[in-house]
């Protein structure tokens, strides 16, 4: 049986905040598709064949040097969407996009059919301008973050942000992966939790890590975590009704 989105009922706050018509002339598009972990959405240098629209988990976008080393730039959960190049009518991914935390089934739309609907106007193309707005404003928080803040506090709000994302305390993930999204060596990281949790915020199990105590986590992450909230908040309040996501 397909599995079919309805109206203002997609899982996806982009796409539930569309007026119905704009969201109904997309449907015949909407694919449901799998967001499974370490599933490449995109290569960089390569074509982006589809815009994803998760919803739930947490996906990656990250850069890639020229001998493979990789951080990531920003991340993108069921509050947005993978593939924003396609606003200005690229299909050629500037960035490497992957799956980071997996989550349910998402959607995906082919970047033909974006790109056609953008070029018309409309609610569809308002909403994703500003969702690229705050994707961009993301991504520089993010190096402003990483050239500013410890990596404790980095790591902190890294690990709010994908909590906010997948709605639990239990975020399952490997020390080396998130050193690789911090951009640092896994020691680093295997020091950091093991400080975080010696004070109580976390506790570790292979693979797992369970978030003990929010408002303290809170409290020893950077100012970068609130910032990208109120970005949120302030340029899609039709997504977020003003509140943190999720509802």
């Amino acid at each position: 049986m397909l599995n079919i989105p309805s109206f203002g009922k997609t899982g996806n706050k982009l796409l539930d905040a569309l007026p119905e018509g704009d969201f109904e002339r997309l449907l015949p598009h909407v694919e449901s598709t799998r967001m499974e972990f370490k599933q490449v959405f995109h290569k960089q240098g390569q074509q982006i064949t589809h815009a994803y629209f998760p919803t739930g988990g947490v996906g990656s976008v990250t850069k890639v040097m020229s001998d493979g080393a990789m951080i990531e730039v920003a991340t993108a959960g069921f509050e947005g969407m993978i593939g924003i190049d396609l606003l200005l009518g690229e299909t050629t991914a500037f960035n490497e996009a992957m799956m980071q935390v997996p989550g349910p089934d998402g959607w995906r739309i082919p970047a033909a059919h974006v790109v056609s609907e953008l070029h018309r106007g409309g609610a569809f193309w308002d909403l994703i301008r500003r969702y690229t707005v705050v994707f961009l404003a993301n991504a520089q928080q993010s190096v402003a973050c990483n050239g500013l803040h410890n990596v404790e506090e980095r790591c902190c709000r890294w690990l709010l942000t994908t909590q906010d994302r997948i709605g639990s305390d239990l975020v399952r993930l490997t020390q080396e992966f998130l050193a690789v999204m911090l951009g640092v060596r896994r020691p680093t990281v295997t020091i950091v939790l093991g400080t975080l949790e010696k004070a109580g915020l976390l506790e570790l199990h292979r693979g797992e890590v369970h978030i003990m105590d929010r408002a303290r986590l809170e409290a020893a992450s950077c100012e970068c975590y609130r910032t990208t909230i109120q970005d949120y908040e302030i340029l899609l309040p039709e997504c977020t009704g003003k509140r943190r996501f999720p509802d």
